[in-house]
């Protein structure tokens, strides 16, 4: 039986693949933001370089100081990669039955 510390679909994991995700996008853009823009743009990028950082630091921390059951990289990540082939697939398969639909009309 699976307790509730070790399942992958529970609400805490859920917010931190929410978290996660948000973070490394944000470091993403906010590196590509950073080196690409000029003027306020490279202030922004740096702000959401910095806010990508604090954000999955906080994660971190979080995972292994308050819920040591959760496990970063077991349930998390894991869980994020289920969630975004989950998302790719099904926004796939959605874009191909809207594109089904118009080319039938």
């Amino acid at each position: 039986m699976i307790t509730a510390a070790y399942d992958p679909w529970n609400w805490q994991v859920f917010l931190f693949v929410v978290l996660g995700i948000l973070a490394l996008a944000l470091f993403i853009l906010g590196i590509l933001t950073s080196y690409f823009g000029s003027g306020k743009s490279r202030l922004v990028g740096v702000s959401l370089l910095v806010v990508g950082i604090v954000i999955g630091l906080i994660i971190y921390l979080v995972t292994h100081l308050y819920m040591p059951g959760v496990g970063l990289l077991d349930n998390v990540i894991i869980g994020a990669i289920f969630y975004i082939v989950a998302t790719i697939i099904g926004a796939a398969i959605g874009l191909l039955i809207f594109l089904g639909a118009i080319m039938k009309t």
